[in-house]
């Protein structure tokens, strides 16, 4: 059986009293209210809907914006370098690199000023989220300075840093002082690329210069991938804090850390 709506109830219609008499009576709504607040209503459900869609269109958000920072990351890879990669490499293969002890050297010094620079600045912190990434464990200065004077009891003749190392880190000054969104893209392309890339490269350039020797630019004191986690936890948490346009400020700053590292990463080949 049909199930029949009263009108008193119905929204086309409202009670009223008439001036005449003392009871109720059903008065019409004006249908024009009905559709206008209708109308509102889908405008708001819309305007919802593609708000979503917007925030569902960053690759990774739904993981954390270190997710986020990953996939742009990987995207300015080489396909030789990673699967996700999509630059095309404008050299050889790592495989197929011939490094000298001279060119590994002066790669490690102007990797060492890098370092130096980045936890000075975390340090000294000119932006109170600096301070979320002081001793991670992640830390290379101390090892690099060890490595070098291993190098350095052997005969060999270090370096000063290059132009590449020491335009970085004035790079990585000027921009700590004025905007940390950017400063964080570059500490964490630094110290999570050194960990994954970084390695693999230095255990090849080991193997064709060092026999083999592993340095200690290339180890950590506890569990790395644990070390590594607590830092993404430490990023993420920082960046729950930023609006949506500084997230893809931070990110539009990958390409840059990758072009100055890239200059150093060249200096073994020199």
């Amino acid at each position: 059986m049909a199930c029949i709506t009263p009108a008193s109830q119905s929204p086309f219609f409202r009670l009223g009293k008439s001036k005449n008499h003392q009871v109720n009576q059903v008065l019409p709504l004006p249908i024009s209210n009905f559709t206008e607040k209708k109308a509102a209503r889908m405008v708001v459900i819309s305007a919802t809907a593609a708000v979503e869609k917007q925030r569902n269109s960053y690759p990774g958000e739904a993981k954390g914006f270190v997710e986020e920072m990953r996939f742009v990351a990987m995207k300015l890879h080489t396909r030789d370098q990673a699967k996700e990669g999509e630059k095309e490499p404008e050299g050889p293969p790592v495989a197929k690199w011939e490094p000298t002890v001279e060119g590994y050297l002066k790669f490690l010094v102007d990797s060492k000023l890098v370092f130096e620079t980045l936890e000075r600045i975390v340090q000294r912190a000119a932006f109170p989220e600096y301070a979320e990434f002081r001793n991670t464990g992640l830390e290379r200065t101390e090892s690099l300075g060890t490595d070098l004077e291993g190098f350095k009891m052997q005969g060999h003749v270090i370096p000063e840093p290059s132009s590449p190392g020491v335009s970085y880190a004035e790079y990585l000054e000027n921009l700590s002082e004025k905007d940390p969104q950017a400063f964080i893209c570059h500490f964490y392309n630094t110290y999570f690329a050194h960990s994954a890339g970084g390695r693999m490269i230095g255990r090849k350039v080991s193997q064709k210069t060092l026999n083999g020797k592993e340095l200690e630019f290339y180890t950590w004191e506890g569990d790395l991938s644990q070390l590594l986690q607590n830092v993404r936890d430490r990023l993420n948490n920082v960046a729950q804090g930023w609006t949506r346009e500084e997230k893809n400020h931070c990110l539009e700053e990958t390409e840059k850390s990758f072009e100055f590292s890239g200059n150093i990463l060249h200096l073994i080949l020199s």
